[in-house]
């Protein structure tokens, strides 16, 4: 059977709202990890419209994308049509296609997957060794959490009556637990979007061995 991490219809080519707080943060690791952008080649696996692929390109980044969805490989085409953006999902064998690449970036996706283990693969087997995967989430943690019930937001926050959303809920332990079953290590995250205890999303980074 094949299964889609998301057949989301996008409204627009605008990178998304969480992109305002997540995208600094991720422009920070790459600069951080890799000494030239141009000499840098990034895959955004979950590229959506292509937001952040355009925003990384613009630095210099050779970035190449899939998403599942063919709307939003459509608008990411009109939008950024020098960008290879094309339709592809998580759970195929993307190296074969595309090769591999010094740093993998997934952004607000690993939430929506069936097969978060298969997903994992996908990625470790798109970084090449030394290099990294960047993968950023939602945050949910004890304190967050429990903010929630206390404010009664949880329904507004776990949003299970909209289509396509997250059906995957990650704590720092659990998604640091599937990346490293998978073959990374040094696991480290990032939290953006308010204080760290109360979160938005979180980013992990990790390294795959040389």
């Amino acid at each position: 059977m094949s299964i889609e991490l998301d057949a989301t219809t996008y409204i627009h080519a605008k990178p998304a709202t969480a992109h305002s707080y997540i995208l600094p943060a991720v422009v920070d690791v790459l600069e951080n990890s890799f000494q030239e952008a141009k000499e840098t080649a990034v895959f955004d696996l979950g590229c959506g419209t292509g937001g952040a692929a355009a925003v990384l390109a613009e630095k210099g980044y050779d970035v190449v994308g899939v998403d599942p969805s063919k709307d939003g490989i459509a608008k990411a085409r009109t939008a950024h049509p020098d960008l290879p953006l094309e339709i592809g999902s998580g759970y195929e064998d993307l190296s074969s296609r595309y090769g591999t690449f010094d740093a993998v970036i997934s952004l607000e996706v690993v939430e929506h997957v069936y097969d978060p283990k298969a997903f994992s693969t996908t990625i470790y087997d798109l970084v090449k060794p030394g290099g990294i995967a960047v993968v950023s989430t939602p945050f949910h943690g004890y304190w967050k959490n429990l903010a929630l019930a206390v404010s009664g937001k949880m329904d507004d926050h776990f949003m299970p009556l909209k289509d396509h959303g997250h059906i995957k809920f990650w704590s720092p332990e659990t998604l640091s637990t599937l990346l490293v079953e998978t073959g990374f290590e040094d696991v480290d995250f990032e939290y953006v979007g308010r204080i760290p205890l109360l979160a938005k999303s979180m980013i992990a980074i990790a390294q795959k061995p040389h």
